[in-house]
């Protein structure tokens, strides 16, 4: 059986958002996106009072994308990781995956986080499973659609699980880890026996780590 060590990525293994900083560097890349700034704080106003969801917050925020031809939008994230991604990774989060991997475990990252852009998260070469959230692609061009559900709470226990099925690996959950800054991913910091909140401000029952 297999022992896995799961991280969740924003704000755990990333100093922030990513979904944000994706925006940011799509300005830095074109500036003409600076008119997509007001959908992007009203469709955040919106999901603050409650009447979007997270699914139409993301497909309104990634107007930005709308229509980007696949094999471009993979260039894109591909300078995202290089430019960006790879410079907020908390030092303490790539020691642990290092450290655990030397110890036998497989590293998965789960994220609610959009799947297009945190795939590049393989170029850590300890890292064996990357889930988020999907998006559809129609004719070769992204339609801001997702598909499935938003990967977060039980649903990232759900896509665990679906991948574990279907490749048919058996997990030793009771000494695996998981490691999170929210108490959003409880359904997947219960399912291991080996818990940790990253950061966390208040005090929990559930061990915190301090990563720098």
């Amino acid at each position: 059986m297999k022992k896995l060590a799961i991280f969740d990525i924003d704000y755990t293994i990333t100093k922030k958002e990513t979904l944000m900083e994706f925006y940011k560097y799509s300005l830095e890349e074109d500036i003409k996106n600076i008119r997509f700034l007001p959908r992007a704080l009203y469709s955040g106003l919106m999901y603050g009072i409650g009447i979007y969801d997270e699914r139409r917050v993301k497909e309104c925020f990634l107007k930005f994308i709308d229509n980007i031809e696949e094999e471009k939008l993979q260039e894109l994230v591909k300078r995202f990781y290089k430019n960006r991604l790879s410079k907020i990774l908390y030092k303490d989060a790539l020691d642990m995956m290092y450290k655990l991997k030397k110890e036998g475990y497989d590293i998965y990252l789960i994220s609610a986080s959009p799947e297009f852009y945190i795939n590049e998260f393989y170029n850590i070469d300890v890292v064996d499973k990357v889930i988020g959230t999907r998006f559809e692609f129609k004719e070769g061009k992204f339609i801001r659609k997702m598909l499935g559900n938003n990967c977060k709470g039980e649903e990232k226990v759900k896509r665990l699980k679906e991948v574990l099925s279907k490749e048919n690996i058996k997990v030793d959950f009771k000494n695996s880890y998981m490691f999170s800054d929210s108490l959003s991913d409880k359904p997947l910091l219960d399912l291991v026996g080996k818990p940790y909140l990253i950061n966390y401000k208040k005090k929990h029952e559930i061990e915190i780590l301090k990563w720098i």
